[in-house]
């Protein structure tokens, strides 16, 4: 699905991943885990297309193409969405406007309705601009239901649970688990091995200095989270 070469990427001239790889098969999920500051954020703005971060070396190949030479909105046709730690607020674009727009610009199809019933998203949340006065639980629901809509080949999470009490944890992985198929894949980025309760991953990385240091199973989340990541 996608397969990370050697990635040395740097922002405002400051090298933050040093020799990253890692390879992402088809019906995967793994989990990145890092202390702040390892380029675990770093990683996935790269892959979304984020224009501050310049890649000084390596590849990036997603179902076979050259990631690192397309524009964001390429990254996104060709079945790549992220759903970031701090969703923006939009004003004078209703969620309507914008799912049924981007849904229209990928070719995709899919009951709005249906999808919002099963994140427990109230139904005038589709008149609202986007994301403007939701609580985080509103803003990370919102974005797995993009998620669940776009259908995306490749979704990457990017502390999808921060901020969120154990009952909004707890509708975003189901909504999240509800996509699991063996033709598509993701990555979580997470501090916390509290998501991974409701999400299981395959895999479990230690990101460390903008390198991974360490994989393992599930089991090594728990681990983290009991003994830290010294």
């Amino acid at each position: 699905m996608i397969q990370i070469e050697d990635l040395y990427a740097s922002i405002d001239g400051k090298a933050i991943l040093k020799g990253l790889n890692l390879v992402i098969g088809k019906g995967e999920v793994h989990a990145v885990m890092g202390p702040n500051g390892a380029g675990k954020s770093t990683l996935a703005k790269i892959l979304a297309g984020h224009p501050a971060y310049e890649v000084t070396s390596g590849a990036v190949w997603f179902k076979g193409q050259n990631l690192l030479e397309m524009d964001p909105e390429e990254r996104a046709r060709l079945g790549l969405f992220m759903s970031f730690q701090y969703p923006l607020e939009i004003a004078g674009v209703t969620n309507r406007q914008f799912l049924e727009a981007a849904m229209k610009a990928q070719g995709k199809t899919g009951q709005i309705d249906a999808k919002m019933a099963e994140l427990e998203i109230a139904p005038e949340f589709l008149e609202r601009n986007i994301n403007e006065g939701f609580s985080g639980g509103e803003k990370k629901r919102n974005e797995i239901l993009q998620m669940a809509l776009f259908d995306p080949d490749l979704a990457v999470l990017d502390e999808t649970d921060s901020g969120l009490d154990i009952d909004a944890i707890r509708i975003v992985a189901k909504g999240v688990n509800a996509m699991r198929r063996d033709d598509n894949a993701l990555l979580i980025i997470t501090h916390y091995q509290r998501l991974l309760d409701y999400i299981k991953p395959d895999f479990v990385h230690v990101l460390a200095d903008g390198k991974i240091v360490r994989t393992g199973g599930a089991e090594l989340a728990l681990e983290l989270e009991e003994k830290g990541y010294a």
